[in-house]
């Protein structure tokens, strides 16, 4: 029971007035007076199609077979009888799944049909009276710019389709996310902004301004990281600023230049932090919730900036994100020394303090192998876990408490001793339940080497299991050449291991590749007492 008491103490100690004041606010309003959503119709004088603007397109979620369609979402495809037959409540694959399905980022790939986007919208809004998660202000903030975005593609404006939009925003105005803020937040605002342009509307104009200030202020970091440091979230509110600037520069009614540059500013300063990130073949590191196959690839997104004429620096100083990237000719290296992210939302952390991303010779060699799955299962408890990164694992316990999918309780606190270009060097207390601290330094010699070790220091003479885990990409083999060295069929790279160690052990282990999907993959696990010194070289 204290442990529970103390888990929920730490969970919430961090998070902020407001969104205790809007938890307890939705919460009494909803159910003493409801919530329900309202469909408004617009005067059938509407204004005119706003210029045709060309938005990034999507992969092929929709396929339409004779009168069957279906939806591919997150590796996992379901079927329905017809268009006018779909369940938009469908929650047999995941909440995630089904958002997706309400999302409509479908209406951006390349094959939608005018007719086939025209019936999914009006069986959507003809069904409006059992909609559930659909009608949750993160799925209406992005299911309100596809359907901007399509009509914008075509040049059309119908007054039902304009009515559900709107009546969409002014349901969103009285649910914004302040009870989580972050990410969630922003995405209101990036929506509130596509509406305003496109319905000339001042009111949502004025909160659309007044979220995107704050926040990209907020969440933006000075080295250019979204502040929850997940590099895919990173790609995907990028894109969607970079949208806003596009929606900007072709609306004539836009006139607030001072307000431009400010969106401008950010996603320069966004653009540069990913290309600092990105590795040399376009991966980005799957740090904390990141995933394959969900944003666009960084080269996707840096194509779309240029054609919006914004010119940006190729890399940046990491610093405030708590990453640093080392790079020779024959290998690109990432660490974290930072936090797990903001204290009042790390619902996308993940506890891997000190873990790192090595690529060599251009491909992924020591991998963070991402996630899997959003669903709250052991599944997703064990991809956040200190145990699933490279990193080291005291009593097979978390450094940082993660727990009910997206929650954290007392979590690691990192105390940096260098930070220079050869040597990296920190600690922190995750551990001091078992009286311990964990400082792992780092040394880059050229192309030569790289020397991790890895110090237990601990109080007492409590018996303590010490684990080190390196996770290898799909791709490639661990062997063993000696007792203390491991080499790799193909590559002239090899790891040293010293000091106090017990045990060494190669085992399979389950690779996500992207959501609900999985290849066998190889990781070392290593067992010492108070020190290892692991060399690459």
């Amino acid at each position: 029971m204290l442990s529970k008491i103390l888990r929920y103490f730490y969970t919430l100690i961090h998070l902020r007035p407001t969104q205790f004041y809007y938890r307890g606010f939705y919460f009494l309003r909803n159910r003493l007076i409801g919530n329900a959503f309202q469909v408004r119709v617009l005067d059938s004088r509407l204004v005119p199609a706003a210029a045709k603007t060309h938005f990034l397109t999507v992969p092929k979620y929709y396929i339409k077979k004779a009168k069957e369609v279906h939806f591919v979402f997150l590796n996992s495809v379901h079927s329905f009888e017809s268009d006018d037959k779909i369940d938009w409540n469908y929650a047999s694959k995941g909440k995630l799944w089904c958002y997706n399905l309400n999302y409509f980022d479908y209406l951006n790939q390349v094959e939608m049909t005018y007719d086939d986007g025209m019936t999914l919208i009006h069986s959507y809004i003809n069904n409006t009276h059992s909609l559930k998660d659909g009608l949750e202000p993160y799925p209406i903030s992005l299911r309100n710019i596809n359907w901007i975005k399509f009509c914008m593609r075509h040049q059309f404006r119908d007054s039902n389709v304009d009515g559900f939009i709107f009546s969409g925003y002014q349901h969103l105005l009285k649910n914004l996310e302040y009870h989580l803020l972050g990410n969630h937040l922003l995405e209101n605002g990036y929506s509130l902004f596509f509406g305003a342009l496109y319905f000339r509307d001042k009111n949502l104009y004025k909160k659309a301004i007044q979220i995107l200030q704050s926040e990209l202020n907020e969440q933006i970091l000075l080295d250019g990281a979204h502040f929850e440091l997940s590099p895919m979230y990173h790609q995907i509110l990028l894109e969607r600023l970079l949208d806003c600037i596009n929606l900007a520069k072709n609306s004539d009614d836009f006139v607030d230049q001072s307000f431009f540059y400010f969106m401008e500013s950010k996603a320069i300063s966004m653009l540069s932090w990913l290309s600092e990130i990105t590795f040399k073949n376009g991966d980005i590191p799957l740090l904390n919730d990141s995933s394959l196959g969900i944003a666009s690839s960084s080269s996707t997104i840096f194509n779309y900036a240029r054609s919006l004429d914004i010119v940006w620096t190729p890399s940046c100083v990491l610093s405030e994100s708590g990453y640093r990237k080392r790079v020779s000719d024959k290998w690109e290296f990432v660490l974290d020394i930072g936090k797990i992210g903001p204290d009042y939302i790390p619902g996308h952390a993940h506890a891997d303090t000190f873990s790192f991303v090595m690529h060599y010779s251009g491909k992924p060699f020591l991998v963070d192998p991402g996630i899997s799955t959003y669903e709250k299962n052991e599944r997703r408890n064990f991809e956040r876990g200190t145990s699933f990164h490279n990193t080291v694992c005291v009593n097979g316990k978390n450094q940082s408490d993660v727990w009910g999918g997206f929650r954290v309780g007392k979590r690691a606190k990192v105390s940096i001793v260098e930070d220079s270009k050869d040597k990296i060097s920190a600690f922190h207390g995750g551990y001091s339940s078992f009286g311990v601290t964990h400082q792992r330094s780092w040394r880059f010699d050229s192309d030569e080497s790289i020397l991790i070790e890895d110090v237990i220091n601990k109080k007492g003479k409590r018996k303590l299991l010490n684990e080190a885990f390196f996770y290898f990409a799909p791709d490639i083999v661990p062997e063993w050449e000696s007792s203390s060295i491991i080499s790799f069929a193909g590559l002239d790279c090899k790891m040293h291991f010293s000091g106090s160690v017990f045990d060494f052990r190669i085992e399979d282990y389950e690779c996500p590749q992207g959501y609900n999907k999985f290849v066998t993959a190889k990781r070392l696990v290593v067992t010492f007492s108070n020190s290892l010194i692991t060399l690459i070289r």
